[in-house]
């Protein structure tokens, strides 16, 4: 491990020793750091940075920096944006949680130095964790069709319902009567999917999950495909547009549009130590099996 790249943006008062003990134990061990421009801009004066700093802020200058890992200072959302500047570029991702909730991001960030010896002595494996992508028929794609957690179509300016058409592999599967639909991956499976019915899926199946939001038909229940399915859906409603959302990037959409959703063809490779593991996260951030009466 030569050269990290470092993405994040304003870090919290209580969240900075720690974050200042990382780039001590990055410099120590003489690792090349690039620091994200904006991460610069709203923490310099706040915390001890490095005087000679090399910055990017773009895929483009990421991919020409080319680091062995990038490192993300927040929590899930950090490392939802982190994506879209990755892409299909093949740069693993080190989640560091300055937050609370983090799945993605569940290095806690008083292990930040433990890590950083984790990487240099290549005491890791790389988790690949599986997209979804979406293209229309009328030309109104968003600007970056992926998304790691999840796909969502919803209402727009208004309370009514809308129905969501469905079909997979060209065979139709039924019409969702409410307020939307999510189209989630198991990386997604513990976000906006689990906090509408779905089931959490374990890293790394080949499966993705239609999870309805606020369904009218209470027989209608969340449903788990596998991944090399093709999703088509069209939506009928009241109201001229209706919402897409990619990881939280929100796309408004004429009602007449058709959404076709497969597989991405790359992935987003997940840095994971062997104190990072999906059933000591479920235990430790959903409480899994503790018994409040003890």
């Amino acid at each position: 491990m030569k050269t990290v790249a470092l993405f994040g943006h304003r870090i919290e008062k209580d969240a900075r020793p720690y974050i200042e003990v990382l780039l001590e134990e990055l410099e120590r061990l003489d690792i090349t750091i690039w620091f994200f421009d904006v991460f610069i801009r709203e923490n310099i004066g706040q915390m001890e940075l490095p005087k000679d700093r090399k910055t990017w802020n773009s895929h483009d200058e990421l991919k020409t920096v080319a680091p062995d890992a990038l490192i993300t200072l927040g929590g899930d959302g950090t490392i939802l944006r982190a994506v879209t500047f990755i892409r299909d570029s093949n740069i693993p991702i080190l989640g560091i949680n300055t937050g609370r909730l983090g799945f993605l991001a569940n290095v806690a960030r008083h292990e930040s130095k433990a890590i950083v010896n984790d990487l240099v002595n290549n005491n890791y494996h790389i988790n690949e964790r599986r997209l979804l992508d979406v293209n229309v028929d009328n030309g109104s794609c968003p600007p970056l069709p992926f998304a790691l957690n999840e796909i969502t179509v919803a209402r727009k300016d208004t309370t009514s319902m809308v129905t969501v058409h469905t079909w997979i592999n060209n065979e139709f599967l039924s019409s969702y009567w409410a307020d939307g639909i999510i189209i989630a991956t198991p990386t997604g499976s513990t976000g906006y999917s689990l906090s509408c019915g779905g089931p959490i899926i374990m890293p790394g199946s080949e499966t993705f999950v239609i999870t309805p939001i606020s369904p009218h038909n209470l027989n209608v229940r969340p449903f788990v495909i596998p991944n090399h399915y093709d999703i088509k859906l069209r939506i009928e409603a009241r109201e001229p547009m209706f919402l897409t959302s990619l990881d939280s990037r929100i796309h408004s959409m004429p009602i007449d549009t058709e959404m076709y959703i497969k597989r991405s063809d790359f992935t987003v490779k997940i840095i994971q130590t062997e104190q990072q593991k999906f059933t000591k996260t479920l235990r430790e951030k959903l409480f899994w099996g503790k018994d409040i009466r003890n």
